[in-house]
């Protein structure tokens, strides 16, 4: 059995019934979309998801950061105006 990764769920009915009052209800909080009491699937506010996607850059870019920071004894030193 999976494990239900929100505190709101709904039937696939019910999302075709009315799907903004699923989102209201909520209240920009996920909600699980269940099938035969499985989820297939996880409807979330735009607001919700664009905040998901931020968060997920930032992660990539901290590792970018922390990867470069861990080359710089390998960097060379240019002044600019040698570029």
């Amino acid at each position: 059995m999976r494990r239900v990764l929100a505190d709101c769920s709904a039937s696939i009915s019910e999302l075709k019934k009315n799907p903004t009052a699923l989102l209201k209800v909520s209240a920009g909080a996920p909600v699980a979309i269940l099938n035969h009491n499985k989820p297939t699937a996880y409807l979330v506010p735009a607001e919700t998801y664009e905040w998901i996607i931020e968060k997920l850059d930032d992660i990539e870019l901290t590792a970018i950061v922390e990867t470069r920071r861990s080359e710089k004894a390998d960097a060379i030193e240019v002044s600019l105006s040698d570029l």
